[in-house]
């Protein structure tokens, strides 16, 4: 590979990997439609969008009319529900380093530096991105309630996971263009304040959206549910950050102030699927949230069926997973050492924003669609 990188260039060789990634699998599409597209392209990676945006708990390909599993019939063919699956894991991930490659190509580009100020200057954005992706929850409710809805496929697709991380990523790059142009002819004293300010209007115009629409298909306002999850999240936050200061202080030598974000934007999420799934109803939510993740769903059907139920009617079957996601946020932290740092400082940076991406995206769609009922 550093062959063919040293010959042609490192952009090169990505633009080759993609077109032969992709154009492999559309080749292979076109060659044997049923076995990959069928049950591979569509079965895991479309159905599951097709399912979440006509708000169906299991869609059916039914040859080829696509209709909900319940009117379906036996025979139907290859079915799929909303969310992951580890088959959509092993397919998004990969996708995901293709497309942070190209973005790191594109701020080299950009001759962008100050890479730690870039990080706070694009955290408004990972809250952003879960707004964006509640506001076509709320679309779906509008649809259900009155029969019309804004968005439909294919476009409202975009704003539904994976594709949504798309749409955010590509919004951040065009705001980081509008922001060093800004910059750099001194109307703003540094990039990161101009870009901070559209990643937050985008945020504070995506809430409005959704407050609308949601007035019309939600099922009611629950901010005590939002208040509770922030305050639980940041004590957590506050006491792990602590406790690493405290006995272990090289771990966040290399992350500094940047591993706080980590830490939060994982124990939100995990604080939000506790909170959703065990204890929704308690703060007068007609019923629960449902996991849209292997990794909750899997966590709470093992403690569903291990975990005595007078033990689970107290503490709830989901409190594990907040476990894993702090453990992991402190692994992450302690991964990105100041060798990292040093080494790669821009790829170091991306890698990071991903990870918040990754935790505080869908903790914060979690927050809103039980806040805001939808």
């Amino acid at each position: 590979m550093q062959k063919y990188v040293d010959r042609y260039g490192a952009e090169r060789v990505w633009a080759a990997m993609v077109v032969t990634v992709f154009g492999g699998l559309a080749l292979l599409a076109a060659l044997f439609p049923h076995r990959v597209y069928v049950e591979f392209l569509w079965e895991y990676f479309w159905a599951p969008v097709v399912a979440d945006a006509n708000g169906w708990s299991c869609v059916a390909w039914a040859g080829g009319s696509v209709e909900p599993c319940s009117t379906a019939g036996p025979g139907a063919g290859p079915t799929a529900t909303p969310g992951y699956t580890y088959v959509s894991y092993g397919g998004y991930i990969p996708t995901l380093l293709l497309l942070l490659t190209g973005f790191i190509f594109a701020i080299r580009r950009l001759d962008v530096d100050r890479y730690r100020a870039g990080f706070w200057g694009l955290f408004p954005f990972m809250l952003f991105g879960g707004a964006l992706r509640t506001v076509e929850d709320a679309n779906v409710a509008v649809r259900a309630e009155t029969g019309e809805a804004a968005l439909s496929l294919p476009w409202q697709a975009l704003l539904i996971s994976p594709f949504i991380y798309v749409v955010v990523a590509v919004i951040a790059l065009v705001s980081l263009v509008v922001a060093i142009w800004l910059e750099r002819r001194d109307y703003v004293p540094g990039y990161e304040y101009a870009l901070a300010g559209i990643g937050t209007t985008l945020l504070a115009l995506s809430l409005v959206v959704l407050a609308r629409w949601a007035s019309v298909g939600g099922y009611g306002f629950f901010p005590l549910l939002a208040i509770t999850v922030l305050v639980v999240a940041s004590a957590i936050t506050a006491v792990v950050w602590l406790a690493i200061q405290r006995f272990a202080p090289e771990l966040n030598r290399g992350t500094e102030y940047m591993g706080i974000a980590i830490l939060w934007a994982h124990t939100i999420d995990g604080t939000a699927n506790v909170i959703g799934l065990d204890w929704a109803t308690a703060f007068g939510l007609p019923g629960n949230l449902n996991p849209k993740h292997p990794v909750n769903a899997a966590i709470q059907n093992i403690m569903a069926r291990y975990l005595p139920e007078s033990i689970a009617t107290v503490t709830g079957d989901v409190w594990p997973f907040l476990l894993v996601k702090v453990a992991a946020a402190v692994f992450i932290i302690w991964v990105f050492n100041e060798e990292v740092f040093e080494e790669s400082p821009r790829f170091t940076i991306m890698l990071m924003l991903t990870v918040v991406a990754v935790g505080l995206g869908p903790g914060t769609r979690d927050v809103l669609r039980a806040t805001f009922g939808v």
